[in-house]
């Protein structure tokens, strides 16, 4: 609206997100094509998924608009407060339990797999489509635990459902202050949170570019967004200029390659 431009939502789903970034390069290079997006569409997917676009060279950050939290929950009458105790209990119960994940190759199947090497669990990955059947799986008690994100999880923790042991992510969330992160709880490696923003094509200016993100980060910043977003679970949004998140893209792009290769992680596991 500041921008004096009508705006036209077009909903282009399917293909780990390649769908639409076609639909995004396809696009004249003048900026008036956008695209919302979550960051696993870039850093996660690409990794396990062939897709027709190079995540680090044909699209361009512009800006982030929210992040979002990943928790460790559990079914509540696992007899846990936290990773430490959740470890001791699991050990008790070798070749009995088992993780969720909201789909194989995302950040709920690398913090899993990590948290088994890491504490020396055998705990069983059992990947879903999407967050909403494996959680109904945890606290049917079918399944112990599963990272998952905060935005589907808060509801059912408010509501006793579940138990969130530990904040996947690197800092407590602003909905969970009371609960310590897994770095706190002594397992750093596990470090995810993913953000929702726009990208544009790469063939888009610097300046043009610029000059979006600075008015998106101003729109994200206003109060009567923030309050949505938070309604929605997520967290404040942290400012980032478009070269700033270009750099953190490629992080996480480059950290979860890694991770993929260790483990030898398909969509067929």
């Amino acid at each position: 609206a500041d921008a004096g431009v009508s705006t036209i939502i077009e909903y282009k789903p399917g293909a780990g997100g390649a769908i639409a970034v076609q639909a995004l390069r396809s696009a004249p290079a003048d900026g008036l094509t956008v695209m919302l997006t979550s960051s696993n569409v870039l850093v996660e997917i690409p990794h396990v998924m062939k897709t027709s676009f190079d995540p680090l060279k044909d699209v361009k950050p512009v800006a982030m608009v929210a992040r979002g939290s990943i928790v460790l929950v559990a079914n509540a009458s696992v007899p846990a407060q936290d990773v430490a105790s959740f470890v001791g209990y699991a050990k008790t119960q070798a070749g009995k339990l088992s993780y969720a994940t909201y789909s194989a190759g995302t950040a709920s199947h690398y913090a899993g797999l990590i948290l088994n090497q890491k504490a020396g669990l055998d705990l069983a990955h059992v990947p879903f489509a999407g967050s909403p059947p494996a959680l109904v799986q945890v606290m049917g008690g079918q399944i112990a635990i599963m990272f998952d994100g905060l935005a589907t999880s808060l509801p059912h923790i408010k509501a006793g459902k579940l138990k969130a042991l530990g904040v996947a992510s690197g800092q407590r969330s602003v909905h969970l202050p009371n609960v310590p992160t897994l770095a706190e709880q002594g397992y750093p490696e596990i470090n995810y949170g993913g953000w929702f923003g726009f990208i544009a094509a790469a063939g888009v200016s610097d300046e043009l570019v610029g000059r979006m993100n600075a008015a998106i980060s101003k729109a994200a910043g206003s109060p009567k967004l923030t309050e949505r977003l938070a309604a929605a679970g997520m967290e404040p949004n942290t400012p980032m200029s478009a070269a700033q998140l270009a750099q953190q893209i490629r992080a996480d792009h480059e950290r979860n390659a890694a991770t993929v290769k260790a483990f030898n992680i398909t969509l067929a596991q």
